[in-house]
């Protein structure tokens, strides 16, 4: 394993830019030191650091480890992971996994690793033991479950991490990962929005003689979501994602740029999203994410619901921006249809600018023991632009008989279900709406693996299935053995390929977060 050169290490530090954004000098040396990182730490906050062991083990190396120090698969490693914490604020600095193998320490030296309150620099310090640091390597990764509950930050939110071995007799002697968020030791404010997506179960009302139209309801998800970090600039740049989510990125931040009269600009990065044109909001999730993160930046409190009309979302289901602001399960009231100032036809949220999202009838937690599965095949992407256009147009109005009976399955089945855990009775509910209204368009211009992955879903024990939005992602509701009808589904998929999530709802909306 070579170590990076100083040349390399720049060009590492270069190549995090690209994709994140400008790193300040405290973080640029915390990546390329080959000094304590101990003694850094103190001085940049002033206070001393202290150590909280939490894992010290005795392991077999496994081929990574055994390559890094130079020794051979299944010799025993020293296995440590610390905290480095600030010991006045109780603030986790570094999160540092080290291997050490054994055969190479002396006695005291071991028994000093092995205690829980010493930094490896100052045990390195106290042996007298002439060392020096390889950096290996430097990178970005995401927080994934543990480095989140350890930062308090999201589980997709990016991290900065460095690999190095401290060599000792021309010998590797310890292996060390060291990793902390990229909003840490930055020096100038970022602000990190953390989106959910959502599932949409129908539209309720696409025939119009009422006087209203659209209305929907809809479950926000936990994941996949939209993770996005903002911080000031004289223009708008965005990094991150595929061209197509860049550029949504920047017509929401141009948009709210100008609709407010803001000051400046922002530098975006895009972390993660859910898959565009699948069913899942991305788009309302990744304008309105964008436009809260400029609305923090430059101290500008706006509703939602007026963020969605700048950026240009909400027209015709309210379902995403309300998944953005408050969470859980969502019907939403539609609009005023047929008169002067309302909706004077048909057409999907994307074309229906300038309109604004519509009321929130009802609004109620999703039960936490529920999962729901999303099941996305490889069939491109769900209809959107002027092919969704010409569907609502040349599909609408649908019977009024179909719009009474979708409305009396969410008022009388698919609400109570929710609201009293009957979740047969929601599950029966969502099933009979595939087949009624605006949903039965949806569903009929699928291709054919989605009603094979309907019915198969359901016959592998989800209590409903259905297609969220205009597809391609199949939903499907459930309990327990969620396993069985994820293994159904990728059964379905087979070669063609696609993606199985077991997820859960999102009880909250969006958080936005200042670092």
């Amino acid at each position: 394993m070579k170590p990076l050169t100083t040349d390399r290490i720049v060009e590492k530090i270069r190549e995090i830019e690209q994709g994140i954004g400008r790193l300040s000098p405290m973080q640029k040396v915390l990546i390329g030191t080959d000094g304590s990182v101990t003694n850094l730490l103190e001085m940049a906050t002033g206070h001393p650091v202290t150590i909280t062991t939490r894992v010290q083990d005795v392991i077999g190396a496994d081929p990574g480890t055994a390559a890094a120090l130079e020794i051979e698969p299944g010799d025993e490693v020293n296995y440590r992971v610390v905290e480095l914490k600030d010991s006045v604020t109780g603030e986790v600095l570094i999160y540092a996994v080290s291997c050490t193998p054994l055969r190479r320490l002396a006695p005291e030296f071991r028994q000093d690793l092995m205690r829980a309150d010493i930094p490896i620099g100052r045990i390195l310090c106290r042996h007298r033991i002439e060392s020096r640091r390889e950096i290996t390597d430097a990178r970005v990764i995401h927080a994934g479950t543990d480095l989140a509950r350890t930062f308090n930050v999201h589980r997709c939110e990016p991290m900065l991490s460095r690999k190095y071995r401290i060599i000792h007799h021309e010998e590797p002697l310890i292996a060390i990962e060291e990793v902390f968020p990229c909003t840490a030791f930055a020096d100038e404010i970022r602000v990190l929005v953390d989106a959910p997506s959502r599932i949409h179960i129908t539209l309720l009302d696409m025939n119009g003689t009422s006087g209203r139209v659209d209305g929907g309801v809809g479950v926000t998800l936990d994941e996949p979501g939209c993770v996005l970090d903002a911080r000031k600039s004289a223009g708008i740049d965005v990094r991150g994602g595929d061209e197509e989510a860049r550029r949504r990125v920047a017509d929401a931040a141009r948009a709210v740029k100008e609709g407010l009269g803001l000051p400046g600009g922002a530098e975006i990065a895009l972390h993660t999203t859910a898959r565009q044109h699948a069913g899942l909001g991305s788009g309302t999730q990744v304008a309105l994410a964008t436009a809260a993160a400029l609305c923090r930046l430059y101290d500008r409190d706006v509703p939602v619901s007026d963020l969605a009309r700048v950026v240009g979302r909400g027209g015709t289901s309210g379902i995403g921006t309300a998944a953005f602001e408050q969470g859980g399960f969502i019907l939403d009231g539609g609009h005023r249809f047929g008169t002067p100032g309302a909706k004077q036809d048909f057409r999907p949220s994307a074309a229906s600018r300038g309109i604004a999202p519509p009321p929130v009838l009802a609004r109620h937690r999703f039960p936490e023991d529920w999962r729901i599965l999303l099941v996305t095949p490889e069939t491109g992407a769900g209809a959107h632009g002027v092919r969704e256009v010409d569907i609502f147009r040349t599909h609408c109005p649908v019977p009024l008989d179909e719009v009474r009976e979708v409305c009396h399955e969410v008022l009388m089945r698919m609400i109570p279900g929710l609201i009293e855990h009957d979740l047969d009775l929601f599950g029966s509910a969502i099933n009979r709406t595939q087949c009624l209204g605006f949903k039965k368009v949806e569903v009929a211009m699928q291709d054919p693996v989605v009603p094979s992955l309907l019915e198969a879903t359901m016959q592998a024990g989800a209590a409903g299935a259905g297609l969220s939005s205009f597809g391609p992602t199949v939903y499907a509701v459930g309990d327990s053995g969620m396993a069985d009808v994820a293994r159904a589904a990728t059964e379905v998929l087979g070669d063609r390929g696609g993606s199985v999530l077991l997820t859960q709802a999102r009880n909250c909306g969006a958080v936005v977060r200042t670092g």
